[in-house]
């Protein structure tokens, strides 16, 4: 159980990457950091402007997972004043509840001193938030795939890709649970066949480091986007400027939406952010890179240090 200050950092996530469906996650260098002192009741804060009007006692989500993880491990969860950095994006498909999922796991973890493995990290976070993509991807860093159902979890560890990211960021939200309301109920079989054919396809193409490949499969999903298309109206072309007018390989919504996001050349990213700035004016559009490392725990870190971690 820790008793000094101590900061916790989480990355954010893209997830799907188009056909990799609720089972392909690649962690992205936005942060969501916790510096963490003990404290007689329980109290979060931000000056984050993503961060603004969360809740400060224990409705807070990060309160709510680590609360819940502690009943699940039979131990008792000290009280703690929690400040809170972050700039990933609220409800724009970079995992920003994935992130604070995860932060409310290691978060009891380290107040505890459960010492959870990495695989039960992600197996709470996943039984939480229903599938593995995103939140994995925030618990191991880099590219991970995995599977889920209510009895197991089952995720393999993909390394670092070696490309740049740009991102496409509309101003508006797009909240997880309407992007899902729009998928149908079931696919044919011939649809499921040739859908899992170019997930599988994705998937190969990203361990070998085929990018030219894995942008053609992205461009090929059958899951999600024929159905999110209406929620994003500028999907369909934003992938087609991508393809016919940029080095990018391919793009895809990023989780649910409404970001795209492209896979770039190494080093190009910001030649390709460039011309998509252009080209879509009213969109953010930003260069990341995959983050390589996942959930970072500090010691003594005071505020200040804990918010250079964030740039």
């Amino acid at each position: 159980m820790s008793q000094e200050p101590f900061v916790i950092t989480v990355p954010g996530s893209s997830a799907n990457l188009g056909p990799g469906f609720d089972s392909v996650g690649l962690a992205v260098n936005r942060y969501l950091t916790l510096e963490v002192q003990p404290s007689e009741k329980w109290f979060f804060e931000s000056s984050s402007i993503e961060l603004h009007g969360i809740e400060e006692g224990e409705d807070n989500l990060i309160y709510q997972v680590a609360s819940h993880v502690a009943k699940e491990c039979s131990v008792k969860l000290p009280s703690c004043h929690v400040l809170m950095t972050s700039d990933i994006p609220l409800a724009r498909g970079l995992g920003s509840s994935a992130a604070a999922i995860v932060a409310g796991i290691e978060l009891m973890n380290q107040l505890t001193g459960e010492k959870l493995t990495v695989e039960e990290k992600v197996r709470y976070a996943s039984l939480w938030e229903g599938h593995p993509d995103n939140v994995a991807a925030s618990v191991y860093g880099g590219l991970v795939i995995g599977t889920h159902t209510a009895s197991s979890t089952e995720v393999l560890y993909g390394g670092v890709p070696e490309v740049d990211l740009v991102l496409l960021v509309p101003s508006e939200e797009l909240k997880t649970k309407k992007a899902r309301g729009v998928l149908p109920k079931e696919l044919s079989y011939k649809q499921a066949v040739r859908a899992s054919s170019v997930a599988n396809v994705l998937v190969a193409s990203l361990l070998q480091g085929n990018w030219e490949a894995a942008g053609r499969m992205m461009n090929e999903d059958l899951f999600h986007h024929p159905y999110r298309g209406e929620l994003v109206p500028h999907l369909e072309e934003v992938m087609q400027v991508v393809r016919e007018e940029t080095a990018a390989y391919g793009a895809a919504l990023s989780g649910a939406g409404p970001t795209m996001i492209c896979l770039a050349p190494l080093h190009r990213g910001e030649e390709i952010q460039e011309k998509l700035q252009r080209h879509f004016p009213d969109f953010e559009v930003a260069v990341l890179r995959p983050a390589k490392e996942g959930i970072q725990v500090k010691k003594g870190i005071q505020q200040k240090k804990a918010s250079a971690q964030i740039s």
